[in-house]
């Protein structure tokens, strides 16, 4: 479901304006609302959050840190790039993706500290698809489900918050429509590591439009996506609101409208999927049975 903001009715002094973002001033804009909810604020004062890996969580860790994570797509393990599915081979930039009572906890297993969650703990995820009901959906390659087989059994019963940060460069029709047709021995061949699409129940999903409502308190509406030159993946939104709150998402727009495209390290475990005759199941190999 998308998460739920109250934004004030204009009435008649309701003014419009149009923006765009890039893909990675999206993730700037995400994160930077992701910190400010108030339950993520609740849980830095008293509790716990588990930033999962993932390229979005590094802008998440950048806003709630105050740091610089680099290259940003070295925090996710499976991750879409050179149009081939494929996995991080490499550590993570940033460690400090648990915290307890605002405070990072060194060496940390978050595995194992997920198991400290109660009610009102965060759990904060980006995802590889969202639809237009608010359904999101986490590309898995692993056996065992990744990330999302990890967290999902313990927020979900525990009914612990989950964060789903996705911009909307990720929108597909269905996402359990998707999900039905994907799967890690679904293939016979695929350029990259085969994975499943699997839908996340009970998150709340931050995109574009939310992180606006959060921050300056304007609706806004996805009217268009793409564009070339370094637009590829931009989506374009048409924003409303009085003039004053209309005014603050324009300001907050336009100070991360050159936010740099999203670094990428080298480090990847599928060489190429010609190396394995683009066979499905030699990729999926590479990860080694977990």
């Amino acid at each position: 479901m998308f998460y739920e903001t109250n934004v004030p009715d204009p009435g008649k002094d309701k003014v419009n304006a149009l923006i765009t973002l890039n893909p990675s001033a999206s993730r700037r804009l995400i994160a930077k609302a992701t910190v400010e909810l108030p339950e993520v604020k609740a849980a830095m004062n008293k509790g716990w959050i588990i930033i999962a890996r993932g390229v979005t969580a590094a802008y998440v860790s950048e806003e709630l840190f105050n740091i610089t994570v680099e290259p940003k797509a070295n925090q996710t393990v499976g991750l879409i790039t050179k149009g081939v599915t494929n996995s991080n081979s490499g550590p993570p930039p940033c460690t400090m993706h648990v915290v307890h009572d605002g405070k990072a906890v060194e060496n940390a297993d978050s595995n194992v500290e997920i198991h400290k969650f109660g009610p009102n703990d965060v759990f904060i995820k980006g995802a590889n698809a969202v639809d237009p009901q608010g359904n999101a959906g986490i590309m898995a390659s692993s056996l065992k489900g990744g990330t999302w087989g990890m967290f999902t059994p313990i927020t979900t019963v525990r009914n612990s918050h989950v964060i789903i940060t996705v911009g909307l460069e990720k929108l597909v029709p269905s996402v359990l429509d998707a999900s039905s047709h994907s799967g890690v021995y679904y293939y016979k061949w695929s350029l990259g590591l085969p994975a499943k699409l699997v839908p996340v129940m009970n998150g709340k999903v931050v995109t574009e439009i939310q992180a606006l409502g959060v921050l300056a308190g304007v609706k806004a509406y996805h009217i268009c996506s793409g564009g070339v030159g370094g637009s590829e993946g931009a989506v374009t939104l048409s924003i409303e609101g009085d003039e004053a709150h209309v005014k603050k998402a324009f300001d907050v727009v336009n100070s991360i409208r050159t936010e740099p495209p999203t670094s990428c390290g080298e480090s990847y475990l599928v060489s190429s999927p010609e190396d394995y005759n683009y066979d499905a199941q030699a990729q999926l190999d590479t990860l080694g049975g977990i």
